[in-house]
């Protein structure tokens, strides 16, 4: 049995979902929250914090734009590549995988390129850690990077399972 092939452009169009829920998302908190703001979602758990951010995660390397945006502009052109080159032979996985990382790092990306800062709001607190506040394009690429990692695993444990020739190889034994 083939397997079924989707679309280029649905891998696209999760670069696009991921990157119009981002700027959405940004523009609501900087237009109606002032810098600095607080707005307790769940008790002190989940805070909407506006907060501007000119570093990358975690605000490390500070004031580094151009940095970022040489960075942003060699992923983008090697995700784009990749799906050019791959998304007949990549599995589907992968592919929503770097859909979403491509829509984060350009949500990112576009921030850095016009204000120089992004806009961060997600702030979680576990008793008196605060995680670094971020931003939906942050999930996007986190969640994009836990599932190639995902797909890695995957791959890899299917490949040991394959002889070659698509029959499971003697080394397993039924449980």
């Amino acid at each position: 049995m083939q397997r079924r092939i989707w679309p280029l452009w649905t891998y696209y169009a999760v670069a696009v979902l991921v990157f119009l829920i981002d700027y959405a998302s940004k523009k609501i908190v900087a237009n109606n929250l002032e810098l600095n703001d607080r707005i307790p979602v769940l008790g002190n758990f989940f805070v909407l914090t506006s907060i501007r951010n000119r570093g990358a995660a975690f605000g490390i390397l500070q004031e580094q734009r151009w940095f970022f945006i040489v960075i942003t502009v060699a992923v983008v052109s090697a995700i784009v590549w990749y799906f050019g080159r791959s998304y007949r032979t990549g599995s589907r996985l992968l592919m929503v995988a770097l859909g979403m990382i491509l829509g984060g790092a350009v949500g990112n990306f576009l921030d850095r390129a016009l204000f120089g800062e992004v806009v961060d709001f997600l702030q979680f607190n576990f008793g008196s850690y605060t995680f670094p506040i971020f931003n939906l394009a942050d999930t996007g690429i986190c969640v994009g990077v836990a599932l190639v990692i995902l797909d890695s695993l995957l791959s890899s444990k299917q490949e040991k399972n394959e002889n070659g020739n698509g029959e499971k190889s003697g080394e397993e034994q039924p449980v």
